[in-house]
């Protein structure tokens, strides 16, 4: 069992910053492939970024390219979402995704591709 603790997230203004952090359990941190989602209500579930097990790739949705970025502190047994120039449109809950099985260091995109989640973290961004 792996748990999921999220922190972060917010009431913002457009073009505010915002990083949230993602603590997960476990001592091989390391080898699980993490990701950001968010979603809205009457939403399906939105895959924001993603970071392989080493943090050598990162993928992101096109819609936070260039403003959001992922990171990783296998030490710490922590990945970060580091938000810049926000937008109203971003406002959403925002979940941390845990995948433990290991197929390849791919973009894994859907919400089924995730073994264990957080309870997820509101961020409001203002006009």
């Amino acid at each position: 069992q792996v748990q999921v603790i999220e922190a972060g997230g917010g009431l913002v203004q457009a073009g505010d910053s915002l990083r949230l952090s993602c603590a997960a359990s476990g001592r091989t941190f390391s080898s699980y492939h993490m990701s950001w989602f968010r979603q809205t209500p009457g939403k399906e579930r939105e895959h924001v970024a993603g970071i392989t097990r080493s943090g050598t790739m990162t993928y992101y949705a096109d819609s936070v390219k260039g403003r959001f970025t992922i990171s990783r502190d296998n030490t710490k047994n922590t990945v970060y979402l580091q938000m810049n120039n926000l937008k109203p449109e971003d406002s959403a809950v925002y979940y941390c995704a845990v995948r433990t099985l290991y197929s390849g260091d791919h973009q894994y995109i859907t919400s089924r591709e995730y073994d264990y989640w957080g309870q997820g973290t509101q961020v409001t961004v203002s006009s």
